[in-house]
């Protein structure tokens, strides 16, 4: 039987770790952190990461784990979470798998890494990456399709990073990257998860808790953030930079927008990105939702979670 953990979900500003944390407290657990933008260090204020009055109640993981100016894959994700996971485990406690980057959590359930470590290839993914800039995605994408037209058939010419990728999987494996997710899929699930979605039954209350997040990050100093980070030599052409609160801050820094005008399209940015997540969480099935009113009652969905973790683990 694959190890448990409990997976805490949902959109941007839904309460995600405030579910944790109380869940955690009652079953024994630790956090392990599943947010794309949480894994830097110094960027706090614009990803909400937990601040040191939630992180002293319960031990988290898997926040502060790169440097802003590295490159931060699945497939490290993958081995750095399962990691925390199995040592949390091996001392008689529970993960409780909590973020809203719905590829990392589905990544380490599943124990998927994408061939990320078994098949990289700095050099070959260079020269693929030289041979697109030479001849353009267009040329790149008709290579691909002779190869892998189901692949093919998913990305535009302009999606550089899939296209190469998706070369240099076959040039190194002999199979397409089609065919490696198949068989990634089949593999069985590396953790067993009571898995829950958190959302508002009205999308309105959401947004307007999303609106006034942003509004609470430029209290607490968003904009200083951003140029602290500037100011230590990270590009704002870094990954992390392209965040949703740092490269709207850095355009409104550069003059391109005021700071209100920045903050109103931080705004927009984030509903967008709340509703894609949700998108996201909807495939999943097995899923326990949990819909929340406004004001959500977090003791009411603890209550509710709980009960579903005695039912299910019985």
């Amino acid at each position: 039987m694959a190890d448990r953990v409990i997976v805490v979900a949902g959109p941007t500003a839904s309460g995600k770790t405030k579910l944790s944390i109380e869940l955690a407290k009652k079953l024994n657990g630790e956090i392990v952190s599943a947010d794309s933008m949480q894994i830097y260090k110094g960027m706090d204020i614009g990803t909400a990461k937990a601040d040191s009055s939630e992180t002293g109640q319960i031990p988290h993981h898997m926040l502060d784990v790169a440097e802003p100016w590295e490159e931060y894959s699945v497939a490290r994700y993958v081995d750095e979470a399962s990691a925390c996971c199995n040592d949390i485990i091996s001392r008689g406690k529970i993960p409780v798998i909590t973020g809203g980057t719905g590829l990392y959590i589905d990544s380490l359930l599943s124990g998927r890494s994408f061939a990320e470590r078994q098949t990289g290839d700095n050099r070959l993914r260079d020269e693929l990456s030289e041979k697109y800039d030479a001849v353009g995605g267009e040329a790149m994408l008709r290579e691909l399709r002779q190869i892998d037209p189901c692949r093919a058939e998913k990305l535009s010419p302009a999606d550089k990073r899939r296209i190469v990728r998706a070369l240099e999987i076959y040039m190194l494996t002999g199979i397409t990257a089609t065919e490696h997710d198949r068989r990634t899929r089949e593999l069985p699930k590396a953790y067993e998860a009571c898995y829950f979605v958190l959302n508002f039954k009205d999308r309105a209350d959401l947004y307007e808790r999303i609106d006034k997040r942003v509004d609470m990050m430029a209290e607490q100093g968003l904009f200083d953030e951003v140029k602290g980070l500037l100011a230590s030599g990270l590009s704002e052409n870094s990954t992390a930079m392209q965040a949703i609160g740092y490269k709207e801050v850095v355009a409104s820094l550069k003059g391109e927008m005021s700071s209100h005008e920045a903050l109103e399209l931080i705004k927009q940015s984030s509903r967008r990105y709340a509703k894609r997540q949700l998108t996201w969480f909807r495939r999943n099935q097995e899923a326990f939702r949990l819909e929340l009113d406004c004001p959500p009652d977090y003791d009411k969905a603890l209550s509710q979670a709980l009960d579903y973790i005695g039912a299910k683990w019985k």
